[in-house]
């Protein structure tokens, strides 16, 4: 019986065989799971319904298991930032900062050979992704 913040088995076990430097991309529901996630991610669908489950309620909880080392996100084309970036900053503390990303940057990372896990959220909010690297436990 687990007592963490965490139970989701497939997600537990992504992260238990991670380690310093691999990527975690945590999705909206427009983000293409299926064309822009790297070879070595696996794929966990927690959209349940639209809105349920969200990024951020999905990231304060991956926040409170693994050490995150840094944090980045895509900036829109018209260079505004999205209110749930203040939501991210508040969840991952003043420690870590976003680091904005073009769209096709932030696509190329998520393909990366360094991406481990992607969770596909219900989240509805439009530039609500984002991508953590994993830290080193201290």
């Amino acid at each position: 019986m687990l007592m963490g913040p965490l139970l989701h088995p497939d997600i537990l076990r992504a992260l238990a065989s991670a380690g310093h430097g691999s990527k975690v991309l945590i999705a909206d529901s427009n983000y293409p799971f299926a064309t822009h996630a790297g070879p070595n991610a696996e794929l966990v669908f927690l959209n349940l319904s639209p809105g349920k489950v969200n990024v951020t309620e999905t990231l304060a909880v991956v926040a409170q298991t693994v050490p995150i080392e840094s944090a980045e996100v895509m900036l829109p084309s018209d260079g505004n930032e999205p209110a749930i970036y203040g939501e991210f900053r508040a969840i991952l503390g003043a420690s870590i900062s976003l680091e904005t990303r073009s769209r096709e940057e932030f696509y190329e990372i998520a393909r990366s050979e360094d991406l481990c896990l992607v969770i596909a959220t219900g989240e509805h909010r439009i530039y609500a992704c984002i991508i953590l690297t994993i830290g080193v436990l201290i």
